[in-house]
This record gives structure tokens, sequence and C-alpha cells, in this order.
């Protein structure tokens, strides 16, 4: 969705503020030098400052103009703890509290600040639907084979042209048509472990990869993860020269909660790692697509020699929730991942994979998603403006690289779950630290979706989170005491 002139003013100025170029007590613009040096109507620059000063980033004084405002904010944390325990492989209990919390957003009118997809109103998922509807019209006769793994050929063949623009060269013998990425996680760890059997996996980590360990009745080892650099390559070498782990779940691009991208050298060192032991790495790539600059990120795939890579993907991010496609590059494991499919689901519906075969072809998706990661990066520098202005002090946060969710930790450990709880019966929904781990360390953490439309609801929602943590804080209300070694962010 376009933004309007309004709102880019309102991005830019954030965005100086944000990278010391205005500092506090700097008088910006008058409306009118600002009108006629940015040719823009004076309505839309006073708007523009209101916005700014209703958020907190400005101050008005009367006959003096507007002025970026003073935020006291504590000196930056660690990114890492000093030092850390063992990480210890435990039977995986996260299952009830995730569905226990999405079944809570049902029927509910909540504000979708914890909702795991992204604004729908971003994506031409209308357009996918209609080419479904075209090509079910045409149909004469229906061909039961065309539903059967690996999947529609034509699917498969744009998925390839797709990694091959993005910088890996895929045989798509190797791709395994999936319903969304949540099944081809579940497939590819199914195919590489069995029951028992030890899973490496980042902390904090997706909660669906959780849920996949616990479904298989297997075990989770969490392996501390730098907010910015990803999975702590050092730490899981030396638990591999301890202990048998028999997979690693990860996800280095965008990865949820935290958005790093983690850089060529250390995911080359991370598949360097996995084929010393031969241990199997699952990629979660849900995001790729989403990413800010101008550059796609590199793959682990991409940087694999021994097929140990089982790179996952999905359109549900990206494209449309609603269609579930998804698909896995499963390397060696190809053809265990294809049986597993058929066995389990049988086949992906063959309309669904032509419909977005047929989008992708001909509906210019490149040119969409590059006015949809514009949109998610400036909305991301309005809600980080947000809850740096109006948020406790000592809150600390993300810096996503890219996608829509920004990952907040509150100071005092204020137990985000029954924050959530209170945030649901006023209308607002959060996603809980706790989903995230298969522990209590992120009890004092949340995760927020900023890929919706800002609004004045959207914009009074996280001033209302923000005076309930304050609240919280003052009371005292926090998670039960654990011992403090979750990655801190920047303050």
């Amino acid at each position: 969705m376009p933004q309007t002139l309004y709102e880019k003013l309102v991005v830019e100025i954030l965005r100086a503020i944000d990278e010391g170029v205005l500092k506090a007590g700097d008088r910006l613009p008058s409306i009118r030098e600002a009108a006629s040096a940015r040719r823009l109507s004076i309505t839309t620059v006073k708007r523009a400052y209101q916005a700014l000063e209703s958020q907190g980033a400005v101050e008005g004084r009367p006959k003096a103009g507007y002025f970026v405002r003073t935020v006291h904010a504590p000196p930056e944390a660690p990114l890492v703890p000093v030092s850390e325990p063992e990480p210890v492989s435990t039977p995986v209990d996260v299952g009830r509290l995730v569905l226990w919390t999405l079944q809570r957003l049902r029927g509910k009118k909540a504000l979708p600040l914890g909702a795991p997809y992204p604004d729908p109103a971003l994506f031409s998922w209308r357009r996918v639907y209609r080419r479904t509807d075209g090509i079910a019209r045409q149909l004469a006769d229906w061909d039961v084979a065309d539903d059967l793994p690996p999947g529609h050929p034509e699917l498969i063949r744009q998925i390839a042209r797709r990694h091959q623009r993005n910088g890996l060269d895929v045989d798509p013998t190797e791709i395994v048509i999936t319903a969304g990425a949540t099944e081809a996680l579940n497939l590819c760890l199914q195919a590489v472990a069995r029951p028992g059997d030890t899973i490496a996996v980042e902390s904090p980590t997706y909660f669906g990869m959780l849920q996949a360990i616990e479904r298989m009745g297997m075990r989770a080892i969490e392996v501390p993860t730098d907010p910015q650099r990803g999975i702590d390559i050092d730490a899981l070498a030396r638990l591999l020269e301890r202990q048998r782990i028999d997979a690693c779940m990860t996800m280095p691009n965008i990865q949820n909660p935290l958005g790093f991208i983690m850089s060529d050298e250390r995911k080359r060192a991370l598949v360097e790692l996995a084929a010393r032991h031969a241990m199997p790495l699952i990629e979660n790539g849900v995001f790729n697509e989403l990413y800010y600059g101008e550059e796609p990120p590199t793959t682990l795939k991409s940087f694999d020699t021994a097929g140990l890579v089982l790179h996952c993907g999905s359109f549900t991010k990206s494209l449309s929730a609603g269609a579930r496609i998804g698909w896995a590059v499963a390397g060696r494991y190809r053809e265990q991942v294809e049986q597993l499919k058929f066995i389990n689901t049988h086949s992906t519906s063959s309309l669904a994979q032509r419909g977005v075969a047929n989008f992708l072809a001909h509906d210019g998706w490149d040119h969409q998603l590059r006015g949809v990661r514009q949109a998610l990066e400036e909305r991301g520098a309005l809600m980080r403006s947000m809850v740096r202005r109006f948020f406790p002090d000592g809150t600390c946060m993300s810096q996503p690289r890219g996608g829509y969710l920004l990952w907040i930790e509150l100071p005092g450990r204020v137990d985000t779950l029954a924050l959530y709880r209170e945030a649901l019966d006023r209308g607002i929904s959060i996603a809980p630290g706790r989903v995230f781990s298969n522990g209590e360390l992120y009890g004092h953490f949340l995760r927020l979706n900023y890929s919706f439309e800002w609004t004045p609801p959207i914009e009074e929602a996280i001033k209302t989170l923000a005076r309930m943590a304050g609240h919280a804080l003052r009371e005292g209300r926090s998670t039960a005491p654990v011992t403090d070694v979750a990655p801190r962010l920047s303050c």
C-alpha cells in the first residue's frame, strides 16, 4: 500500500533522529520552510509534525516551533551475557501454551500486534485467487496424479527460478511442494531424526520449530543466539564435542523473533561445522523475500556441498497466507521427504499450486515486493520510535533487518504472559515471550507485529501497552526469577 506524503515525511524525520542527524533540542524547520523546501503543502507538513508530536518524537512550543524531544535512555547493554550455564537437552512442552495463546485471538476483534502473519493488504493475494479461479474454469478434466508429490512441475520450475534469481542454484529435482512452511519443517525433521533424538535450536526460536520437535517426541537443546550475529557457533561446536546432536533447526535470515541476518562468513562456518559432524541443518527461509536493502540474503543451502542442508520456504509470509504453499529443498534427504509427504498428507492442492505458479510467471511479483519491503521498513521505524519514546526506561528491542516483527525486552522482569491477558481484554493482541523457548527465559519479553497500516487505533494501542507495562513495573508484577542468560538487546 503506497504511503501518503505526510507519512513519508514522518519516516524521514524519525530516521534523521535515529541516525543522530537531528538531536534532542534541535529545532525543526518551520511549517512554511519545510513546505517550501520539500514542495509540499502546508497542510501536509502540519499533519506530519502533529503526528510526530503525538508519537512523542517532537514537541511543539508556542510561538517557537517544533523541537526534537529529549529522551532519557539507559546506556546500551552488552549484546551477550558474560557467563552462561551449559545448555541441556530437555523434552519440549510448548504446544499447549502456543495453542492457548492463539485460540484466545479467535473470535476477538483484537488489534493484531501479536499476529504471526503480515497485513494481507500489503500483498496481491486477490490476483493469486483470480489466477486459480481462471485455471479451474479452463480445466476440462482432473488428473489425480497432478496432486501427488513432489508437486506440480510448473510451480517447481518457478521456485527453482526464484532461488536462482536470489543467488542459489537449485536442482529442481530436490524440491518437494508442501502445505506451507510448517509442513516442510515437520517433514524435514521427520526425515533426519527419530523420537528421543536431540535437536539444537536458537534461543529464542520460532515456536513452530519447538512444536515440531514436541510433536515427534524429540528433545530440544537451546543454543545461545546473539541478537545481531545469530546462533553462537562456538557454543554449538562445544556441545557437539561432548554429546550427540542429531540435527539443528535454524533461521539464519530475518530470524523470528530477533530479525537478524547472519553474515556469509558465519553461515559458511555453520555449514562447515555441520559437515564435520554429519549433522543435518534444517533451514527456515520463510522470511527471505522480506529483506531490507538492495540485495537478497544468501542461504545456508548456498554453502552446502554435502547435501546436509534442508532448506524450507513458503509463500505464506510474502504472498498469501491462505494459499498454504511451501516447499523443501531437501538435499540428500529428498526421497525421504517426498515419501513422508505422501504418507502424511498425500498431496498439496494442484489447483492452488497452478494458481501460484501462474501468478509468479505473469504478475510482476518483484515489483510488488519492492513496495512491500519499503512499507515494512518504514512501519518498523515508526514502531521502534513509539516503543523508544513511550515504554518504560530500560526497555530494549531488536533491530530487524527484514520482516515485520519486533522483539522487546521489558525491564524489571515484567510478566508478559500476564500482560498478554490484560491487553487482550482491552482489544490488543501481543505475542508473549514464553512461547519462543522451552523454559522461562523469555517471560519478560514480547513480540509485536508492525506490518499493519499505521492508524490512530494502532498508535493508541502502543501507548496503552506502554502504560500497562509501566503500571506492572511500578506494582512489581514480574516473572519468576531465573538465571540472567537471555541475549541482551539494544536499549
